[in-house]
């Protein structure tokens, strides 16, 4: 028997996963296809951050800066044990050069040109000042100074800087936010199909018969939907032109991006926003506690098919970058991992990758026969908005559609206040009274009120089965594999939590081989 949807999702990323909410909420049949896990690509591989992308404000995209702005404090609201306020310090010093490609430097060059590509202090304030009210704010404090030579943000850093603003923006946990849209996607009525590749897609009647191949156990099935979404990340080129046959000509700019990871550089919990003499910026940002985030970096990519690794280069750029900052310099020797991904960024023509707009395009194509809607770009911080729009093109095929919903409703666990986190600890470890501090806030900070569903029962840590290390126990991967689609170590230590970083090689085969075990079984089981 065919299944059959009003619309078909092709990709489990951010934005595939945001749609497939949105229009399941509206009512519409949906159906998502992801060949591997979900946010496996791009979604995995972010910087972690909601923010309104402070450096877009160069280029003069005001309205994606603003859209982004906005969208902070909204999707904090609906997330608060995935995403909370971080403080930005961003270090200045009159001798330092931007970026002489903006628009920003082509103007102050012509109005100012003894500046040489030096920016006032008076313009960095204009910037941070349109930061904090282009979209308005209601959660989130403003722009302030910090005295470099008073404070703990100039510890570490060298001596000329002696003195940095900083503002607000915000962290996420970019493949928790995958997962559970994903879930209440799910849980709003669509099929969410993991490890699912579309193999061709033909357009019959009016109704696209789109083949899908399971990925682990290669069996094939055909599903129809009245309209697909093409929101396959890197591979929307190739979706677009190889499996949908369109003769759309948008094209996509495939831009890699590159993090390392090092022991904590820093004795406090603020980020630093840092701009290098070509121009770029990086983020220096808190990690897991122990370690600190450091990225990224723009460098086209050619193929969505080669795997992004940060290469060698790439390493050493971060490692020089943040050299120029610090006090005690870093070597690839304190780098304890490295992460890369592909931003599918729409080909605008812009000279460089630094360049390429972040904005997304919508491309609704009827020209097979049945429509298709086309995805390019985006960032994280956008998703839900995009959603939205995307929703807007679709339900001039689906009119009947519901009304717009997402806004400041609550993802799966992030039904309590903003500010309810510390309390929720508390509350946590004084009902299981084996947890600590830290494996408290471990929990709430993945689960949020949910914590209290992978523990209920527990009166002590051996209630919860096998113990896999770094607090990662029986029940909780029992909770992953059933609720959040988790089939692989990889999946659990790398995806929906950073444990990979605690545990060891040894430990995390280990915890992969019981996986695989486990989804085996409970597969035959079902198929009983």
């Amino acid at each position: 028997m065919t299944t059959t949807f009003d619309l078909l999702v092709i990709g489990g990323g951010i934005n595939g996963c945001g749609i497939a909410r949105d229009a399941s909420g509206r009512g519409l049949r949906v159906g998502l296809a992801e060949m591997n896990d979900l946010g496996s690509a791009t979604s995995a591989a972010s910087t972690k951050l909601f923010h309104g992308g402070l450096r877009y404000l160069e280029y003069f995209e005001f309205r994606l800066v603003r859209e982004a702005l906005i969208e902070r404090e909204t999707l904090l609201r609906a997330m608060p044990h995935i995403s909370w306020p971080m403080r930005f310090v961003l270090p200045y010093h009159k001798s330092m050069r931007f970026d002489s490609t903006t628009p920003t430097s082509k103007l102050l060059s012509l109005a100012m040109p003894w500046m040489k590509g030096r920016r006032p202090a008076w313009l960095i304030r204009l910037g941070l000042f349109l930061y904090d009210n282009l979209g308005g704010r209601e959660i989130l404090p403003g722009t302030s100074k910090v005295d470099l030579k008073a404070g703990p943000e100039g510890k570490g850093l060298v001596d000329k800087f002696a003195k940095a603003y900083e503002y607000s923006d915000c962290w996420i946990e970019d493949s928790r936010l995958v997962v559970l849209n994903a879930r209440d996607a799910e849980a709003r009525g669509a099929k969410i199909m993991p490890r699912q590749k579309v193999i061709s897609a033909d357009v019959v009647d009016g109704i696209w018969h789109v083949t899908l191949r399971d990925m682990d156990s290669g069996a094939e099935q055909v599903v129809t939907a009245g309209m697909v979404v093409n929101a396959a990340g890197p591979w929307v080129g190739d979706v677009l032109r190889g499996t949908l046959r369109s003769n759309g000509t948008s094209g996509v700019r495939l831009v890699r991006g590159s993090h390392i990871v090092t022991k904590r550089l820093f004795d406090h919990d603020k980020c630093y926003f840092l701009q290098g003499t070509d121009g770029r910026i990086i983020f220096a940002i808190p990690y897991e506690t122990d370690f600190t985030l450091i990225g990224t970096t723009d460098a086209d990519h050619q193929d969505a098919s080669i795997k992004p690794e940060c290469t060698a280069e790439e390493q050493d750029y971060l490692i020089n970058f943040i050299n120029q900052y610090i006090a005690k310099p870093i070597s690839t020797e304190d780098v304890v991992w490295t992460y890369s991904g592909v931003r599918p960024l729409y080909d605008d023509g812009a000279s460089s990758a630094t360049a390429a707009t972040r904005d997304y395009v919508l491309q609704l194509d009827k020209s097979r026969g049945a429509p298709a809607l086309n995805v390019f770009g985006g960032k994280i911080t956008t998703y839900r908005r995009l959603a939205e729009s995307a929703l807007e093109k679709i339900q001039t095929v689906f009119p009947a559609a519901n009304k717009p919903w997402t806004a400041g409703v609550a993802l799966p666990g992030g039904d309590f206040p903003v500010d309810g986190v510390a309390q929720m600890i508390s509350d946590l470890m004084k009902q299981f009274a084996f947890l600590d501090e830290r494996w408290a806030t471990r929990l709430v900070k993945a689960y949020g009120s949910e914590a209290r569903d992978i523990l209920k029962g527990a009166a002590i840590k051996d209630d919860l089965g096998q113990d896999f290390g770094a607090t990662l126990t029986e029940r909780e991967v029992n909770w992953l594999i059933e609720k959040e689609y988790a089939r692989c170590a990889a999946d659990v230590v790398w995806r929906r939590s950073k444990l990979g970083l605690r545990l060891s090689k040894e430990e995390i085969s280990a915890l992969d081989i019981w996986m695989k075990s486990r989804v085996a079984a409970g597969v035959t089981a079902a198929a009983k």
